[in-house]
């Protein structure tokens, strides 16, 4: 294990960009805020590391919650399984040697009053008998970011490495829940995992869809990642897959699933989660899930969003040579479609080149190069999907610091 004094020497070395470090500001006509995590999250800071995964940045022990350093978003399409983030909100969790999750005992149960077929279906069942589909698509913590909010707010303090990508490979959840047949009154879908709370009082981690996402051709159940299995703390053997939507709907290690004709009410769908109405720029609605004229609603989809990945506060660059800024650019589906950098604090603008596209539901890789003189300067990126939406230079504050897309700066010195 790194130590905190090693991990604070090393100025993050290993790409948590921007996160903590005190640094100067160049001028510029936007005056974007260098973010800070809050002290008490910075002392707790440490290198750590899980079963099955290298050092990432560790934010709590149990529950587990692991961040994954930016620099491993550089120059990768994919996250690799060892280092993808890990988030967990129960600390209960069945060992890896559980036999429930033996894949010939692990098993998936379908019903709830809205399925006239209630079914069980093993892991071999499902890879054998539905098609096997696969598709790119970010994962992302709703509260992403969530710890450069000024003021904090409560919760994981992450950083900017609550996220990942993966080829997410299994079946259509909509090809099983046709198997069990769904009544005319079906509304909502309530997935519970294996997680389980330490505390009685504490409330079980239970989600819920709208039948019409659920019913998406594009929303899975998984069991691989990358082409291989699921690794454990990433929900192995079975987890829920929905592009475009904050990673809170992605159930982990998913048992049951109960199709059901009235809203769901257990805490983490009716009062957890939730930003304030019509604050946030998403077409995607929960409707099942607000009350008329009510202050909040569901998180959905993921705003669109762009972080750099190559350079570090302060970091010297040389003069008068060519100088490549790198990143990634993201949203909840629509796809990217334009990413701007600005080298002088946000006075101008100019296009990136966007690298391949693998889909709306992937990020998207964009580099632009620059030839600095001596001096410091202020870099800048800010991505537009294809629905025209882009960055905020302000944080839309809300509750539980979600839907944090404030263009990202770092200043940098030529010399």
């Amino acid at each position: 294990m790194t130590t905190r004094r090693e991990f604070l020497t090393r100025g993050l070395a290993l790409g948590a960009a921007g996160l903590w470090l005190p640094q100067g500001r160049a001028e510029g006509l936007f005056d974007i805020p260098v973010p800070t995590l809050p002290a008490g999250d910075v002392e707790q800071s440490v290198m750590a590391t899980l079963p099955g995964k290298r050092p990432l940045i560790k934010r709590t022990w149990r529950p587990a919650n692991f961040e994954t350093p930016v620099a491993l978003f550089d120059r990768s399409d994919f996250t690799p399984n060892d280092a993808f983030f890990v988030r967990w909100h129960l600390a209960d969790l069945p060992e890896a040697n559980d036999p429930r999750l033996a894949e010939t005992n692990y098993v998936l149960k379908i019903g709830g009053d809205a399925v006239e077929n209630p079914l069980s279906l093993s892991l071999p069942q499902l890879k054998r008998e539905f098609e096997q589909v696969e598709l790119v698509a970010v994962c992302q913590c709703s509260g992403n970011r969530r710890g450069l909010v000024q003021p904090h707010v409560a919760g994981i303090e992450w950083g900017y490495g609550a996220m990942g990508q993966a080829r997410w490979r299994g079946v259509r959840l909509r090809d099983v829940l046709n198997r069990a047949r769904l009544r005319k009154e079906a509304l909502e879908v309530v997935y519970d995992g294996l997680d389980r709370p330490v505390l009685e009082k504490t409330p079980d981690f239970i989600k819920s869809l709208p039948v019409w996402k659920a019913l998406d051709e594009n929303t899975l159940l998984a069991w691989e990642m990358n082409g291989e299995p699921l690794p454990y703390h990433n929900g192995y053997p079975l987890r829920l897959v929905v592009p475009g939507w904050t990673a809170t709907y992605w159930v982990k290690m998913i048992s049951e699933i109960n199709v059901v004709s009235k809203p769901y009410d257990g805490f983490w769908m009716k009062t957890a989660y939730r930003v304030p109405m019509g604050k946030f720029p998403v077409t995607d609605r929960f409707i099942s899930q607000e009350v008329p004229g009510g202050p909040n609603t569901p998180i959905t989809e993921m705003v669109v969003n762009s972080l750099i990945t190559n350079l570090e506060p302060n970091q010297k660059i040389r003069a008068g040579q060519w100088t490549e800024v790198r990143g990634i650019a993201w949203d909840g589906g629509r796809g990217i479609r334009l990413v701007e950098v600005s080298t002088d604090g946000g006075r101008s603008w100019q296009p990136a080149e966007l690298g391949r596209d693998l889909g709306n539901f992937a990020w998207r890789s964009w580099s632009y190069r620059f030839k600095p003189r001596k001096g410091r300067y202020g870099i800048l990126a800010k991505a537009t999907n294809a629905a025209g939406s882009t960055q905020t230079f302000q944080w839309i504050a809300n509750p539980a610091g979600y839907h944090h897309n404030v263009i990202q700066r770092i200043d940098v010195e030529a010399v």
